[in-house]
C-alpha cells in the first residue's frame, strides 16, 4: 500500500514537471494525487465500492483539495487538478482494450472497455459535481 501511495505521489509529480507546473506547486500536486489514490485504494480494498464508485469518491477529493488549494496558493484550479488527477486516470484499462481487440478477443475488450469507460465517466462526473458547489465554500477567511 504505502509503496503504491509513494508511487502515485512521484508520478504525479513527474507529470506535474511534464504538464509544466511552477515548482512552488509540485508538493502540493503529488499531495493532491496520493490522497486521490490513497481513497482510491482504501475503498476499492476495504469497502463493498467498485471500482467505478471509488474512483468517483477518489475524484471528489481531488477536485476538493484542487479548489481549496487554488484559492489557498491563488493560482487557478487546473494547476492542481490536471496533475493530480492523473493516477485515477484508467490507462491500463483502456492498453488491455487495445491489446485484447488487436489479440482477436472481443469479449475480454468490451469488458476492459467498458470498466475504463465508467472510471472516466466517474471522474468527469466527480470534476463536475464539485465544480458545482459554490466558490463562497472555499474562500478562507483570513
Amino acid at each position: 500500500m504505502i509503496g503504491q501511495i509513494i508511487a502515485a505521489v512521484f508520478g504525479t509529480i513527474a507529470f506535474s514537471v511534464l504538464f509544466g507546473v511552477p515548482r512552488q506547486y509540485y508538493a502540493y500536486c503529488g499531495f493532491v494525487g496520493g490522497a486521490g489514490w490513497l481513497l482510491y485504494w482504501a475503498l476499492t480494498a476495504y469497502t463493498p465500492c467498485t471500482e467505478a464508485e471509488s474512483t468517483l469518491f477518489a475524484a471528489f477529493l481531488v477536485v476538493l483539495l484542487s479548489r481549496f488549494l487554488a484559492v489557498w496558493e491563488r493560482c487557478p484550479v487546473t494547476v492542481f487538478l490536471t496533475a493530480g488527477i492523473f493516477p485515477l486516470v484508467p490507462g491500463a484499462g483502456i492498453y488491455w482494450t487495445a491489446y485484447y481487440l488487436v489479440t482477436d478477443r472481443p469479449a475480454l475488450a468490451a469488458d476492459n472497455g467498458f470498466d475504463a469507460i465508467k472510471a472516466a465517466f466517474a471522474i468527469v462526473l466527480g470534476i463536475v459535481l464539485v465544480f458545482e458547489i459554490p466558490d463562497r465554500f472555499f474562500k478562507l477567511n483570513k
